[in-house]
Order: structure tokens, then sequence, then C-alpha cells
């Protein structure tokens, strides 16, 4: 495979690189140097970490089908990780907002080996959700006028309308 300086292979560490304990082989080599030279030092320690914070950064979320009543419909087939954690974000962000899911299949695992479907995550996380058809009493619900011009403002703020 060719490579240029904006492109970059990555390859799993080998076997023996793994059985030592170290993520690379240039890690290895690293750690040899330090033990040759007699540096005290701590590999991937307690000490070794750093936190810190990520920037602020600003999304849009654009949601499927706006209900006239207010309800906003997001229709999944895949229920990603980045999805849900979207998803809290804007719950946490706009609890205003009444968000519900449809899935095309509600009972899918969220991953591999999970007994967690994207229904009970969703009721467990406080999302109202369907499986496949939208419930009919989703689309005949009426919101009190107050609630719904609220939503409306709100929207029309953040789509500075």
């Amino acid at each position: 495979m060719p490579t240029s300086k904006h492109s970059v292979r990555f390859r799993q560490p080998t076997k023996t690189v793994k059985a030592l304990g170290f993520r690379s082989k240039l890690e290895v080599i690293v750690n040899q140097q330090i033990v040759d030279n007699g540096v005290a030092f701590s590999y991937e320690g307690l000490l070794n970490r750093v936190k810190y914070v990520k920037p602020e950064t600003n999304h849009t979320y654009l949601c499927d089908f706006l209900l006239g009543n207010g309800v906003m419909i997001e229709t999944k087939g895949w229920f990603t990780i980045e999805d849900r954690k979207k998803h809290l974000l804007i719950k946490e962000q706009h609890p205003e907002l009444d968000i519900r899911f449809l899935f095309s299949n509600a009972n899918n695992k969220l991953r591999k080996g999970s007994s967690t479907t994207y229904g009970s995550w969703c009721t467990k996380k406080g999302f109202k959700w369907a499986n496949k058809v939208i419930p009919q009493a989703w689309l005949e619900e009426i919101k009190p006028k107050k609630e719904l011009e609220l939503i409306i403002k709100l929207l029309k703020g953040m789509n500075n309308e």
C-alpha cells in the first residue's frame, strides 16, 4: 500500500508486543532505552493520566418529522452510540422538546452481546418510542396551547426566524 505524508497505515500490535504489555513496537524500544539508562519511569500509570476538556462545539440536530402538535419524530434503523449521546445531550439542554423515536426494529440490541434493546434504552432514558408505525395516539395528541407555543417559539429562536 503506497503511503504519503497524508495517509497513515495503522497495524494491530504483534503478539510479542502485546505479550510484553505494550501497544507498539516503538513503545517496546523506548521502554528498553529508558531501562538501559537507569531512569525511573512509569508506563501508562495513574500519574500518567491528564484530564482535559474538549472545547465546546455547536451542533444542529435536524429532526426527521415535526408534527403539528409539537411531537418530534426521529426515525431510526441503526441507533448508534453517537446517536444516543446526541439525544441525551439534546434532552438535557432542551427538556421542553418532545422527541420520540420510531424504530424499524425496536428489538435490535444496542451492540452485539448486549441485552439492552433500542426500545428498552429509550424507556430507561425517558424517551417515548414505537416500532415500525407511528401510534395513532401520537398523531391525535393535543398539547396545551401554551406548551405548543413555547415549543414553536423555541424552535424558531434556534433557527433565527
